[in-house]
């Protein structure tokens, strides 16, 4: 395991200019306020619109949220881009399979965002019924940024296997509540309901990686 490189976290959808950019954007935006170049945080799509930017409303939601939505511009998955990357978050199911037809060895690491966000809950709520945060990151003592930077890609390259072992205690009432909704060329009325699909599964994602920040001081070794 590479401990010196940040974690390489992938966002799929289908055009690569409405729901994967937000994605994208919001979840780097985050993970940076955690832990400053521990988080690489980039998407594909799987019949991308190649080059084009942002749509103007995927645009304005990664705004409104803190996000910085400039310079960017769609591209196509390929198996290349997948080779090396730690977690991979699609928009549906569908997005998923595909991912896995390019790149089976992904098999434990690529979910759909909803889902692996609900995962995320589910390890929050036990980690606060035992009374901690579980597993805690340590960092050495007198941590340095490297420190922190290694504690992080340790715990969350082994992060997807722990999701996966709560799967069952995360399953929808409804497959369809895996997926984001494709608002391009729809209404804003559908840009809003991808918004309101996308956004809580972001914020889980967001609150885990800062109950689980690389602990500094003195005391990290023994929490």
């Amino acid at each position: 395991m590479d401990t010196s490189a940040p974690v390489r976290i992938l966002t799929v959808c289908t055009g690569n200019i409405c729901r994967s950019p937000v994605a994208e954007r919001l979840l780097q935006a985050g993970l940076d306020q955690v832990v400053l170049g521990g988080f690489q945080v980039t998407s594909a799509g799987t019949r991308a619109m190649v080059g084009y930017p942002m749509q103007p409303i995927s645009a304005n939601i990664v705004r409104t949220f803190g996000g910085d939505p400039e310079g960017f511009l769609a591209r196509q998955l390929t198996p290349q881009i997948l080779r090396g990357v730690d977690l991979v978050l699609t928009m549906t199911s569908g997005h998923r399979g595909e991912v896995l037809q390019l790149d089976a060895s992904l098999l434990k690491r690529t979910f759909t965002i909803r889902e692996f966000a609900r995962m995320l809950d589910v390890l929050d709520g036990q980690a606060s019924a035992s009374g901690g945060q579980v597993p805690v990151i340590p960092a050495a003592k007198g941590t340095d940024d490297n420190d922190s930077l290694a504690a992080t890609a340790a715990f969350w390259k082994s992060l997807p296997a722990r999701a996966a072992g709560v799967r069952h205690l995360a399953l929808p009432p409804d497959a369809a509540d895996n997926d984001i909704i494709d608002p391009y060329r729809r209404s804003a009325e559908v840009y809003r309901q991808m918004e309101d699909e996308l956004a809580p599964a972001i914020v889980s994602i967001l609150r885990h990686a800062r109950l689980n920040a690389p602990v500094r001081g003195s005391r990290a070794g023994s929490l």
